[in-house]
């Protein structure tokens, strides 16, 4: 990693920013275990001048999680808990939906993505206006798994905050949930680590050096965008919820490949532990595994240890090659981020051992097919929504495992309010004859309500890849 590989990394990042209207980006890039470019790229907010510097917080999400297991890595040092420990046992109160998956949960499945329970988003997603740790780790008793434990990968959000609360509640078993794992946190991963911009709490991030979210509007133009439904992810923070800067989540990095040991030379977790961690618990690939909030890899035959994170107008991604000393973070605070993430991976090692350099081309092929499906997809949607549909439409609904939300019309805009947040949307006509009603906010596009019937009643109905939910018409 010489000058001339840097200038190169810096430049591609820079370049796709510009292609994918990406307005700022966190970035470092360790060699040697040392960190040899630190720096921000871009603004925090589109529109104004402020840069994003090494400080910047980004929103980590799911890089969190690798976080939280590094806290239980420390506990089964400690002797508090054992990888192996039923979690039950660890934490008598731990339910899910099927008492026999319940008994083969062990600490170690927690955050394995292993266990056959399925992601069910949408229920901390809509619900987290009346949500809380504690009602959040008891929703898993209502969960049922969708395949057989071990058999295949299946993300569980919910699972992964589990681990950090049983972690907390080992430690400080009468405090709440969430300050207990703040504190934790706090106390015995980010203040050793030296992570002292690092935080869980929405309100300090937001009060100081901090990138604001951005994702395309419906035409596809790049704009800021509301932080409400980020908050989805307080309740459920050790699986998301970390705000971070490029300084700061390198010296975890740092660590990682130091095996534990920081810079003073004091060990923060035995190796045997940290590399616990990094165990293969279940396939995802030819040549790649989940282990506890890490993912292992072996590219173009180059082990590379990972993970992503996703929220709304935030993507990350940060990666290091335990065998070379070298790694890299990686934050960004725009939808579209989630594509020079992957294409900086690539381009990454393309640089590092003077690979085929594929990653221009394919960042320039991936922008043309996005630009495509956003006029592919706008052709498609009326906006404002058809007043015709609108006027069918009832003037709330409810559904039992995601909550209610009212309809109002405004300044021509049709509005679906949740109360914590809400969408304009837009109406389309399905191929199988159906009516569609998306929101197309920043940040909250997407979600897909098709006009049905449920109890006799008018509903609108949504999905994901394994559940269906109905909102059934109700008084708001």
């Amino acid at each position: 990693m010489d000058a001339d590989r840097i200038v190169v990394l810096k430049e591609f990042v820079q370049d796709v920013m510009q292609q994918f209207s990406i307005p700022g980006v966190g970035l470092s890039l360790i060699d040697g275990g040392k960190v040899v470019f630190e720096e921000g790229l871009g603004v925090k907010t589109l529109g104004k001048p402020d840069p994003v510097d090494a400080d910047t917080l980004f929103l980590a999400a799911s890089n969190t999680k690798a976080m939280t297991t590094l806290l239980l890595a420390e506990l089964v040092d400690e002797h508090k808990l054992r990888w192996d420990e039923p979690v039950n046992e660890a934490y008598p109160n731990f339910r899910l939906g099927d008492a026999d998956t319940t008994r083969q949960v062990l600490v170690m499945h927690l955050i394995c993505a292993c266990t056959g329970l399925p992601r069910q988003d949408f229920e901390w997603l809509f619900n987290f206006a009346r949500a809380s740790p504690a009602s959040s780790l008891a929703s898993l008793g209502t969960m049922q798994p969708t395949s057989r434990f071990g058999e295949i990968f299946q993300y569980s959000n919910l699972m992964a905050a589990a681990a950090g609360y049983v972690g907390a509640s080992v430690i400080s078993p009468n405090q709440e949930f969430g300050a207990a794992y703040d504190e934790i946190m706090r106390s015995k991963v980010l203040e050793p680590l030296g992570m002292t911009h690092t935080t869980f709490d929405f309100p300090t991030a937001l009060s100081g050096n901090f990138a604001s979210p951005h994702d395309n509007d419906v035409d596809g133009k790049t704009m800021p965008a509301r932080m409400d439904m980020n908050y989805s992810v307080v309740p459920i923070r050790p699986a998301g919820g970390m705000w971070t800067s490029a300084r700061d989540l390198s010296k975890y990095l740092q660590m990682e490949l130091a095996l534990g040991r920081l810079p003073d030379g004091r060990q923060l977790v035995s190796k045997e532990n940290l590399l616990e961690r990094r165990k293969g618990q279940v396939q995802t690939g030819e040549d790649t595994t989940y282990g506890m909030g890490l993912v292992v890899s072996s590219q173009y035959g180059i082990p590379v240890v990972s993970h992503g994170g996703s929220l709304f107008g935030y993507k990350s991604d940060m990666i290091f090659l335990p065998d070379h000393g070298v790694g890299a973070v990686i934050l960004t605070n725009s939808d579209t981020g989630r594509y020079l993430t992957g294409l900086f991976r690539r381009r990454l090692l393309e640089v590092l051992f003077d690979g085929k350099p594929e990653a221009i081309e394919q960042a320039k092929a991936a922008n043309a097919q996005r630009l495509a499906n956003i006029a592919k997809n706008r052709e498609q949607l009326m906006v404002p929504a058809d007043p015709a549909e609108v006027h069918k439409l009832a003037t709330g609904y409810s559904s039992p495992a995601l909550g209610a939300f009212r309809v109002r019309v405004e300044g021509g805009a049709t509005i679906f309010d949740f109360g914590k947040w809400h969408s304009s949307v837009a109406s389309r006509k399905n191929d199988d004859g159906t009516t569609s009603f998306i929101s197309i906010d920043p940040t909250v596009d997407g979600f897909n309500f098709v006009v049905g019937e449920g109890d006799g009643k008018r509903a609108l109905i949504i999905r994901d890849a394994q559940h269906e939910y109905a909102f059934v018409e109700s008084v708001p």
